[in-house]
């Protein structure tokens, strides 16, 4: 990660349990262990704020195009925009819940001739 080999590691290791000494140095590195974790922290907080911002602004550009894509088609098809969907024959549809249909026997439409039972 910081380009440290093994044998500059160990060198550090060294150094550091000659001038902290063996007793302090397990607080030492407790201590160290808890800045590195912060840092680590701070990092992938700032590494999530500008994934965000970038989705952001990937989703505004997303749009944008979107939009001018849209009014292009609207300008190619002024048409598109004036279309209506066809509305069904209200005599295809089947009743609402609850009515049922005039029996066709029942009333004879004017000028229809009459029915004869037989």
């Amino acid at each position: 990660m910081f380009g440290v080999d093994s044998s500059e590691l160990m060198i550090v290791a060294v150094v550091a349990l000659l001038v902290i000494g063996p007793k302090d140095l397990p607080v030492v590195l407790r201590k160290v262990g808890g800045w590195v974790a912060r840092a680590r922290g701070v990092a992938r907080h700032f590494r999530s704020g500008l994934d965000t911002m970038i989705r952001e602004s990937e989703l505004d550009d997303m749009e944008k195009k979107w939009r001018e894509e849209n009014e292009r088609i609207m300008r190619e098809h002024p048409m598109a925009s004036a279309y209506v969907a066809p509305t069904p024959d209200p005599g295809l549809m089947p009743p609402p819940a609850g009515q049922t249909l005039p029996d066709a026997d029942a009333a004879p439409s004017p000028g229809a001739p009459p029915s004869n039972p037989a």
